[in-house]
């Protein structure tokens, strides 16, 4: 089952803007509200991609990755 993020999104002059609300950092923008959705859905892959990979690293010797259900 995929996790399902909210977005906090507006259109300010001629851009869409936007922020994820549960990853602090992840934010972008379009110049439209499909292009913006798009840019937060990649910026929100790479952060969190990112964060695995920070705490695989963290992780000092042998390790278990277990999924918690939210």
């Amino acid at each position: 089952m995929a996790a399902t993020y909210n977005a906090v999104i507006q259109q300010h002059g001629e851009w869409w803007i936007g922020w994820v609300e549960e990853v602090p950092g992840v934010n972008s923008q379009g110049t439209t509200r499909a292009e913006l959705l798009d840019n937060l859905r990649d910026a929100l892959e790479e952060a969190l991609e990112m964060n695995r990979a920070d705490a695989r690293a963290a992780a000092a010797g042998a390790y278990e990755e277990v999924s918690i259900p939210a």
